[in-house]
C-alpha cells in the first residue's frame, strides 16, 4: 500500500522538483511512520488529538504546517502595487504575468523585480541570479541618472514577445505536463497557470525599454 501511494506519480520527471534525500523512500518503511494519502481522503479540520481526514483521525504532538505557497506573483500582488493612473498590478496580471525578461511591466515606470515572472528564478541557482539582477538594475539607474532620465519602463510589444519566447522555450521541457505543480501556480486555487520560472535566451534589455 505504502509503495504504491509513493508511486502514484502524476507527471515526467523533473516536472516537479524531485525528492533529493537520502533513505527518503526508506523513512516510510518506518515502524513509526504512517503515510497518509490525502489525495483519496483529504484534511477535513484539525482537531485536539491532531488531525482528521475525512477517513481518519490522526493524533499528534506537533504539526508543521507546509502548504506551499504563491510563488513568483503572490507577495508582489500583496503588496497592492500600483503604476501609472493608479492601475493595479494585481489587475494587469488577472490573466497571468506579463513582464520583459523578468524585469519590467508597462505602465508601471521605475519598478524593478528581481526573478520575478519570466526570469530563470528557481530553475537557476538564485543567488547568482538575484546578483546579476541587482547589478543590472543598479546599473541602470546610475545610467539614467548621468544621461538626466527619471523613468524607465518596457514596451507593450517587449512584453508580448517576451512571455512568447518563455511559453515557446517551456513548451519544449516536462515543466507543463505536471498537473499539479507550484511551477504553474497550480497550487493556488483560481490562479492562471503560467509558466512563472522559465525564460528564452539572454537579450539585451537596454533595446526594449523607455
Amino acid at each position: 500500500m505504502t509503495a504504491a501511494i509513493l508511486s502514484d506519480i502524476d507527471h515526467p520527471y523533473a516536472a516537479k522538483r524531485p525528492p533529493i534525500d537520502t533513505d527518503y523512500f526508506e523513512t516510510y518503511n518506518r515502524p513509526n511512520v504512517t503515510l497518509v494519502d490525502l489525495k483519496a481522503a483529504p484534511v477535513e479540520r484539525i482537531s485536539p488529538l491532531g488531525v482528521c481526514t475525512t477517513q481518519a483521525e490522526y493524533p499528534l504532538d506537533i504539526i508543521v504546517f507546509a502548504t506551499g505557497f504563491d510563488a513568483m506573483t503572490g507577495p508582489m500582488l500583496q503588496m497592492d502595487i500600483r503604476g501609472r493612473g493608479g492601475v493595479a498590478l494585481r489587475d494587469v496580471w488577472k490573466a497571468g504575468p506579463r513582464n520583459y525578461l523578468g524585469h519590467q511591466v508597462a505602465g508601471f515606470p521605475n519598478l524593478f523585480t528581481i526573478t520575478g515572472p519570466g526570469s530563470p528564478s528557481v530553475l537557476c541557482n538564485m543567488p547568482v541570479a538575484i546578483e546579476q539582477h541587482a547589478d543590472w538594475i543598479a546599473d541602470c539607474i546610475k545610467h539614467m541618472r548621468g544621461k538626466g532620465l527619471e523613468r524607465i519602463e518596457a514596451r507593450p510589444d517587449s512584453m508580448d514577445k517576451w512571455v512568447a519566447e518563455v511559453n515557446e522555450a517551456a513548451s519544449k521541457t516536462v515543466l507543463p505536463m505536471a498537473k499539479h505543480s507550484w511551477y504553474l501556480g497550480a497550487n493556488i486555487p483560481g490562479k492562471p497557470p503560467s509558466v512563472h520560472a522559465l525564460r528564452g535566451r539572454d537579450g539585451a534589455i537596454s533595446g526594449d525599454l523607455r
